[in-house]
């Protein structure tokens, strides 16, 4: 009864992770098509890493396949590296030399809720799509 409660457990985990990937994929595609914003040099970056995740991500879900965090997780990885550095960027302009080329990636073209910036969502998004994959595999079997 346990394992089967601990397998329940992860395949929700599991089936929130697409859902955040693809929120964040729609979001990107909403912020370079809709609204026009110009995205800087590490804005290209970022979707290009989410992308992926919304298929590999919900093929698992849909398989119960909780190996994902193989594939998954490098990637997650990767890119909240570039998103917590985009954000330390504009968080601190001043203590990091940016080569960004397009836009800046000092300038801030959006705010909601006073708080998140597009890389802040970015960076959230992937927090928490790397702790469902973390999940995943801690509970593996």
């Amino acid at each position: 009864m346990r394992l089967a409660n601990s397998l329940l457990r992860v395949r929700r985990v599991l089936a929130g992770c697409p859902v955040v990937a693809t929120v964040a994929a729609v979001g990107s595609l909403y912020f370079a098509e809709v609204v026009n914003y110009l995205p800087c040099e590490l804005c290209w970056y970022q979707p290009i890493l989410m992308y992926p995740l919304v298929v590999v991500l919900g093929v698992a879900a849909y398989e119960g396949n909780t190996s994902v965090w193989k594939s998954g997780l490098p990637l997650s990885v990767l890119r909240l590296g570039v998103a917590g550095s985009h954000t330390f960027i504009q968080v601190a302009p001043d203590a990091v030399s940016s080569t960004c080329t397009v836009g800046g990636c000092t300038g801030v073209v959006w705010r909601g809720l006073g708080l998140f910036t597009i890389p802040r969502l970015s960076l959230t998004a992937f927090e928490l799509v790397a702790a469902g994959l973390v999940v995943a595999r801690a509970d593996r079997r």
